[in-house]
């Protein structure tokens, strides 16, 4: 998950850095480069694509779709720490969820641990009006059907191998976002490519990483390492764009730390 969250900040900032292209058209070219990637190396390893449990297989893939435009949506059109932050209330609806879909045992303690790690991301970022109530509203629909998809994979276990999940992903996405694309294409220019590649093998490599911990590990647990992502996002802000961070930001990261190896030690 230490990985996944790496990978995830890296693909924020590529995603960043093509905002002037159609959200559609950046989740196709994602979708694209994964689908030739687990392709080649299911095949390569002999592991049949289409998987075992294909009515739960293409939900993960329809849920993820889904979480993946919202996702992509918010990180172009508003700021990257704000489209971050909302993205990342998906472990929390990822808990809440894992009750009822998988039936994790959860602690109450825990709520009080989730609940200081978003206080820390909203202190981080602090209250930005650039947000309007439909990016809002859009982001937190992005990070719920993640949620669904996350659950989805715990359910799955161990049946399917990782790279069949994420096949499925692809496979539901081109058809969705090819059809949108096909009519509103804005053709990417010089550098573009190179960054479209980017979130294409970044994206890729932290599907992988999170596919594999959330089949392997506590569903609360592991979602809670997903808010190390908004200190990655911090640290490349810090030394590749020359970002400062005052006292507030500081704190919440701490509370953020804090409440991640909280949730850590509580046995469920």
């Amino acid at each position: 998950m230490l990985l996944a969250g790496f990978f995830f900040a890296l693909m924020n900032i590529s995603v960043k850095l093509v905002s002037h292209l159609p959200t559609m058209e950046v989740v196709l070219f994602r979708s694209i480069v994964s689908l030739i990637a687990s392709y080649i190396i299911l095949k390569k390893q002999n592991i049949p694509v289409l998987g075992n449990n294909k009515k739960l297989l293409i939900a993960r893939g329809i849920a993820g779709c889904l979480g993946l435009v919202g996702s992509f949506y918010t990180l172009q059109n508003i700021p990257l720490a704000s489209a971050v932050t909302i993205n990342y209330t998906a472990p929390l609806f990822t808990t809440i969820l894992g009750i009822f879909m998988v039936k994790q045992k959860v602690k109450s303690i825990q709520f009080l641990f989730f609940g200081m790690a978003i206080a820390g991301v909203l202190m981080m970022k602090g209250f930005d009006t650039r947000i309007s109530n439909l990016d809002l509203m859009i982001g937190l629909l992005s990070a719920l059907f993640a949620a669904f998809a996350y659950n989805i994979i715990a359910k799955i276990k161990t049946s399917e191998h990782p790279l069949v999940i994420i096949f499925y992903f692809p496979l539901i996405t081109i058809p969705f976002a090819g059809i949108y694309t096909i009519f509103n294409w804005q053709m990417p220019q010089g550098i573009d490519w190179i960054y479209l590649l980017f979130v294409g093998i970044l994206t890729q490599c932290a599907q992988y990483y999170m596919t594999l911990s959330y089949q392997t590990a506590n569903l609360s647990k592991v979602s809670s390492l997903t808010y190390l992502g908004v200190v990655y996002a911090l640290g490349i802000g810090f030394f590749f764009f020359e970002e400062s961070y005052n006292m507030y930001a500081l704190f919440g990261i701490g509370l953020i730390m804090l409440a991640i190896l909280f949730n850590l030690r509580v046995k469920t």
